[in-house]
């Protein structure tokens, strides 16, 4: 369990700053972007623990994720829980505080981006499996101008693989009568690298894709630091 700081590190409660300085009436006056993450944390959580105020739990939160809420969004319930003054209740809070922001950037799809690049494919996909502990399969389905059509989750797994059925590929890229579609898929393990298994099903989807003049442009493996292109590295 990751402890809180020695007790002369504990800031004063909230209810005795001047007003200015407290997290929520700050944010009300200038907005939540005035707003430092130790801040915004606090009032996510609401208040602190014993004597420790929702300021100093939170700088502690943050800190034992080095800051990211990157990091804190790849935990669950019950690894939150292992940080000293993170109860079952506010470790609900902190989760589903970071899956409404990462909502709000899946959201940006309803924009219908063109696809011009693997790098443009990655904005739009990573928000799909952003933080996953377990492999998802997806397509982006695209019309004739690379235009984004729709985004479908084809298939879950387990830490290392997903079973892939193209089946379900091509019955969504048929309903919705698409023109190319980019694959990805994520890699729990940080590992950019490619398998023989990514490779199979990746020209196993290419060769079908051929019977319904569907071209498959990328195939796109996503970790946490980056992604992996198909098409960029000649593999497609």
């Amino acid at each position: 369990m990751s402890d809180l700081p020695e007790p002369n590190q504990v800031h004063s409660p909230i209810t005795k700053w001047a007003e200015d300085d407290r997290p929520r009436e700050k944010l009300t006056r200038l907005g939540a972007k005035a707003l430092s993450n130790t801040e915004l944390m606090a009032i996510i959580l609401g208040s602190g623990y014993q004597q420790y105020s929702a300021i100093a739990l939170a700088k502690h939160i943050m800190q034992a994720n080095d800051n990211s809420f990157k990091k804190l969004a790849s935990l669950d319930v019950k690894s939150l829980q292992t940080i000293k003054g993170v109860g079952p209740a506010k470790a609900v809070s902190i989760l589903a505080a970071l899956e409404i922001a990462n909502r709000k950037i899946a959201e940006n799809i309803g924009e219908k981006p063109k696809i011009t690049s693997s790098e443009a494919a990655f904005q739009v996909a990573q928000p799909y499996v952003n933080g996953l502990k377990h492999e998802e399969f997806w397509i982006i389905l695209l019309n004739r101008a690379n235009i984004v059509q729709d985004v479908f989750a084809i298939s879950k797994g387990g830490v290392a693989a997903t079973v892939v059925d193209t089946k379900i590929i091509f019955k969504q890229a048929l309903l919705q009568l698409a023109s190319g579609m980019i694959l990805f898929h994520n890699h729990p393990s940080g590992n950019l690298k490619a398998s023989n298994e990514d490779h199979n099903i990746t020209q196993k989807i290419k060769d079908a894709a051929k019977l319904f003049d569907i071209a498959v442009l990328d195939h796109l493996i996503i970790t946490e630091n980056g992604y992996w292109s198909f098409a960029d590295n000649g593999a497609l």
